[in-house]
């Protein structure tokens, strides 16, 4: 090997070490990581949320039908639009026989110590529900929630 190699060589080694040594110092602290599995209204029903890039949520509802036809099956609703600003959480649900949800409130930390604890966080706020009668008239029952993330593997 000649000279000019080796010292080719040595700079770069060199070079790159020093580059795994000294991380940039212009990063940034990551945002909480909301993404997970929330109770929703009744004993074994949840909410799936999953916050993508720009705040756009994606995610769903599975919950227990209510009506003559579906007493008691399981359904997913798939929300048709969902947004994150902050802490500020929006999303709206597809229709599924009849019924759709808006939920308009925010994502807190709650008493749970760790993302492996349940309620580490809490979605707060109002959550409406729409009913579709067989004549098309929509109605609709607004309430205050809390729902409290499931306990996420570490």
């Amino acid at each position: 090997m000649k000279l000019a190699e080796v010292l080719a060589l040595i700079l770069l080694t060199s070079s790159s070490l020093g580059a795994r040594q000294n991380p940039p110092q212009n990063s940034t602290p990551t945002s909480p990581d909301y993404s997970g599995m929330y109770s929703f209204l009744q004993e074994g029903e949840f909410v799936q949320i999953t916050v993508e890039d720009e705040g756009r949520v994606t995610g769903f509802i599975s919950r227990y039908g209510n009506s003559e036809s579906d007493r008691g099956a399981f359904l997913d609703q798939f929300f048709k639009q969902g947004k994150l600003d902050g802490t500020k959480l929006t999303f709206t649900t597809d229709t599924v026989h009849g019924i759709w949800y808006d939920f308009t409130g925010t994502v807190d930390r709650g008493p749970g110590k760790t993302p492996a604890d349940e309620a580490y966080y809490i979605l707060k706020g109002t959550l409406t529900e729409y009913r579709t009668d067989a004549n098309k008239k929509v109605t609709s029952t607004s309430r205050e929630v809390q729902f409290k993330s499931f306990p996420h593997d570490m």
